[in-house]
């Protein structure tokens, strides 16, 4: 495999820098979208804080540049800032250089088109790829760069999602990870009555206090403590590029996916009676019941930006939800945005007069859930094979690889796109229930 095989992954390009990433390589990709993009006009370019991010921004922007590719520079930005530049200037496309959550040794790039639609496997990026690979480009008149600052816009747009006349004080810490997050949070705080507390706002790539991923506990303990040591009402922790947001409740524990899913959705419900709802295809059943109570229509689709953006747009969901912590929104160009999520999670919370947890209690007493678990495996195809096998005459679906229904539990195996590996998701309403179930899954996958 070559090295452009080996970056270009499902939703993105990621890969070491200097030895995989490297600003040549970065220089074709530029001009491989150039020459890709369906829709004429402006590109916008952002990174993130990584200490190669500037250099590779700029391999990018004079790769475009080189096709005739007109170029706006956004400087550092959040991820879901791309797609908000992208939407809301009417441009043709955007890039994103980051690796989100991944270590600082890394690097990547996120692609978007015209109104922010995403560009993944199988919507052109793969075609990114074969041109880069076969760097075939003519020189050109070069496309003109110009710089804008549109951190203003933005937090206009991320307030136009809740009334702040409305909000009442909360005491909050944030934790930014050394991420984007700690650039753009503080640009909205003047506009909140809370009192905040800053944890790892200071921007640095090497990520020296900790990986800016939330999904991971270890990636908690230092917000968890503020918590309770300060006594905070709530916890709002980043990942790496911004784009994702997990709340943690007045005792440390953090809201999953599928509560805050199911929180939104209630929210988006009351002003959307009848509204489509997205969830993808391992989100827990709280949400998709907390959907149908508001009145909403719960649709499962498969796991990925890519999926959930074309199917919000088919379907003019309101809002679509994630396990893994991104949340998708109509007036955001059906893109998802952490900040967003984190405001609107903020809002609902300031104006119950409740405790998050006492928000959260009925969502996380539905079901019990077992967290991603991942096994490497030599043959994928056949292990879900043999899965299918054993559990034929119940409810089966392959929306996105194989999920096993029974009337109070169900569990999906999905495949990796990049690696050896099988995903596990599974929930149940006992915990009893739920061991029993992965013991058996667990037991056919390692079936030899």
């Amino acid at each position: 495999m070559t090295v452009l095989d080996n970056i270009f992954k499902a939703y993105d390009v990621r890969g070491r820098v200097g030895s995989e990433l490297t600003v040549e390589v970065a220089n074709k990709i530029g001009k491989a979208f150039a020459a890709w993009l369906p829709t004429k006009g402006t590109v916008a370019v952002g990174r993130d804080m990584r200490p190669d991010s500037a250099e590779l921004a700029m391999a990018l922007i004079n790769g475009l540049r080189s096709q005739g590719q007109d170029v706006l520079d956004i400087g550092q930005v959040t991820s879901d800032m791309i797609y908000f530049a992208v939407g809301h200037h009417k441009l043709a496309g955007g890039i994103m250089v980051t690796a989100s959550h991944n270590p600082g040794a890394y690097n990547g790039i996120k692609f978007c088109r015209e109104e922010a639609k995403p560009v993944g496997q199988e919507s052109g990026l793969f075609e990114v790829r074969d041109l880069a690979a076969a760097n075939s480009f003519e020189p050109t008149k070069e496309g003109v760069l110009t710089s804008k600052d549109i951190v203003e816009d933005w937090i206009s747009h991320v307030l136009s999602f809740i009334d702040p006349k409305k909000l009442r004080p909360l005491s909050i810490v944030v934790d930014a990870g050394n991420g984007m997050a700690g650039k753009i949070f503080p640009e909205l705080e003047p506009y909140l009555p809370f009192q905040v507390e800053e944890l790892f706002f200071d921007l640095d790539g090497s990520f020296p206090n900790h990986i800016a991923n939330p999904l991971e506990p270890k990636n908690l303990l230092d917000i968890q403590k503020v918590i309770r040591n300060k006594h905070c009402d709530v916890g709002v922790a980043f990942d790496g590029d911004g784009d994702r947001a997990v709340l943690l409740d007045e005792t440390g524990e953090p809201l999953s996916g599928t509560v805050m899913t199911a929180i939104l959705a209630e929210h988006f419900l009351t002003s959307n009676p009848g509204a489509s709802v997205l969830v993808n295809a391992i989100c827990g059943r709280a949400a998709i019941e907390a959907i149908k109570r508001g009145g909403g229509k719960p649709i499962r689709t498969r796991v990925g930006h890519s999926f959930i953006k074309a199917d919000m747009r088919h379907y003019s969901a309101v809002f679509a939800g994630e396990h893994s912590g991104h949340y998708y929104f109509r007036d955001n160009f059906m893109a998802d945005s952490g900040l967003i999520a984190a405001l609107i999670g903020l809002y609902i919370l300031s104006r119950s007069g409740r405790k998050l947890s006492e928000l959260a209690a009925p969502f996380r007493k539905a079901y019990v859930q077992l967290n991603e678990t991942n096994f490497e495996v030599t043959d994928k195809t056949s292990v879900i094979k043999r899965i299918k096998q054993y559990f034929r005459g119940l409810k089966i679906d392959e929306l996105d690889g194989l999920t096993v229904s029974f009337p109070s539990a169900w569990f999906n195996v999905r495949a990796s796109n990049t690696e050896p590996l099988l995903r596990l998701n599974a929930e149940a309403k006992t915990k009893l229930e739920l061991e029993t179930l992965v013991n058996k899954v667990t037991g056919l996958i390692s079936e030899k």
